[in-house]
């Protein structure tokens, strides 16, 4: 098996359902999404083999908040505000920890 292209790979989904149910997009998704794609750029991660960010259709997990998930090793966040993208930028991205608080559980 190759090595991944990223040393992570971000997907923030941004999906709003049409009807009517809860959708990460009703928390505001697509602006933490961008959010966390200025602050990868301007903590230099996003660089070949770094960090990428990308936007996601539905990831059917809408019921545990707005969901982000991070490759190769397929850990699930939900996230509240900026502050929650900081932690899991600093925390797993640069120093590789899990950021436990954040973790979606796989029962939801």
């Amino acid at each position: 098996m190759s090595e991944p292209f990223y040393k992570y790979h971000l997907f923030f989904c941004t999906n709003k359902r049409a009807d009517g149910r809860q959708s990460c997009e009703d928390y505001g998704a697509s602006k933490v999404r961008a959010y966390a794609k200025d602050l990868v750029k301007k903590r230099g991660l996003a660089i070949e083999g770094g960090v990428r960010v990308n936007t996601a259709g539905c990831l059917n997990r809408c019921s545990a908040g707005p969901a982000l998930v991070v490759y190769p090793e397929g850990v699930w966040y939900s996230f509240v505000d900026n502050e929650d993208i900081d932690e899991i930028v600093e925390q797993h991205l640069i120093k590789g920890q899990v950021v436990e608080r954040l973790l979606i559980d796989r029962e939801e």
